[in-house]
């Protein structure tokens, strides 16, 4: 599809997802990402595809494993209460080895808390999405043309290491409106998934998609597996962006929205003379280590800016390891930080350095 489209963020996600092939979409409403699924229930019929609106989140996710287990690009999208619903189907669904993809459109919390955008659900994304001993890939874009690269991303890398993965959105990126230019539409060769549960026509041995392992050493040797698997990944596909990093004191380390308001701070930063720049995650899990890494031993300071009381600053401290000081601004409960707040720790930060 050729030239730029003005599209809601949301709504992007949607067209961005049919593009990369998926068909199938099971969900449930919850603001800020009711749109995904209005715009599905439009066009999914459209294109011979199926939209239903399951009774709850607890039976969307489950009805994703379904749909993933017989080897179909599947997504559902929600939002923070919605993922935490979720939780136990994502888990089956990571222990089965199965891809899908979920979409949060983060808001405030905890609680029903509010409809405003948040980043408080990083911890729950990268770290404690449900139980038992696995990852999702999770992807954090920060404006509309990126999230609908990202979504074909997504789709793949979960197809190619069998596992869900998450694209980590918030209230504002969902609702904005932004042009994007929209990728041509790909078939995903599903009939290549050899281990889906889709029907052998007598010409292989069935298929079992299942999560139970009764014998605790064929469990503990499936997950030690799995794990091999997620090590590949931290090697292979770290994702950031770097602005201004190469002379920087100071490194502001920021995902999503926060960085679109951190990059306005460091462009006034800049103009005062200070020399400060910023890491963009893009992936979240696996954390871009690498690339703060290979800034810890120029940079002065880090600051970790985030909507949140601050999660994503335990992993840019873990990464930094002491070695200089890691500091961290955020606001909570649906606020959006502010060019000239963050300005403001940046000129505090900088007086503090020598």
């Amino acid at each position: 599809m050729n030239g730029k489209v003005l599209m809601k963020g949301n709504e992007a996600i949607a067209e961005a997802a049919i593009a990369a092939g998926c068909r199938h979409f099971f969900g449930y409403p919850i603001t800020p990402q009711t749109e995904v699924a209005a715009y599905m229930s439009k066009r999914m019929p459209k294109i011979g595809g199926v939209y239903l609106q399951a009774e709850s989140e607890v039976a969307s996710i489950n009805m994703v494993l379904g749909a993933g287990a017989a080897g179909v690009r599947v997504m559902t999208s929600t939002s923070s209460p919605g993922v935490s619903l979720m939780a136990e189907g994502i888990s089956y669904i990571a222990g089965s080895d199965v891809p899908c993809l979920i979409v949060n459109v983060q808001r405030g919390g905890p609680g029903l808390g509010g409809i405003q955008p948040s980043q408080a659900d990083y911890h729950q994304a990268t770290k404690s999405t449900a139980h038992g001993d696995f990852h999702i890939l999770v992807f954090a874009p920060s404006t509309v043309q990126e999230t609908v690269d990202i979504i074909s991303t997504a789709f793949d890398l979960g197809d190619e290491y069998r596992m869900p993965a998450m694209v980590l959105s918030d209230g504002m990126l969902g609702q904005m409106m932004e042009p994007v230019v929209l990728p041509e539409p790909k078939d995903p060769d599903n009939d290549s998934k050899g281990w889906a549960a889709c029907g052998h026509h007598d010409k292989r041995a069935h298929n079992v998609v299942n999560s139970l392992y009764i014998n605790p050493q064929e469990l503990e040797d499936l997950v030690i597996q799995r794990f091999k698997r997620y090590e590949e990944i931290k090697e292979k596909h770290q994702m950031a962006e770097e602005y201004l990093t190469d002379d920087a004191d100071i490194i502001i380390v920021a995902y999503g929205s926060s960085s679109r308001v951190s990059r306005s701070a460091i462009d006034a930063a800049r103009k005062q003379g200070i020399k400060v720049g910023m890491i963009r995650p893009i992936t979240l899990w696996p954390f871009p280590e690498r690339f703060i890494n290979k800034h810890v031993g120029h940079a002065k300071a880090f600051l970790s800016v985030e909507m949140s009381m601050g999660q994503m600053v335990d992993d840019v401290r873990l990464v930094v390891n002491g070695k200089v000081p890691v500091e961290f601004y955020g606001r909570t409960g649906g606020v959006i930080p502010t060019p000239k707040e963050i300005l403001g720790e940046i000129v505090r930060i900088n007086g503090g350095v020598q």
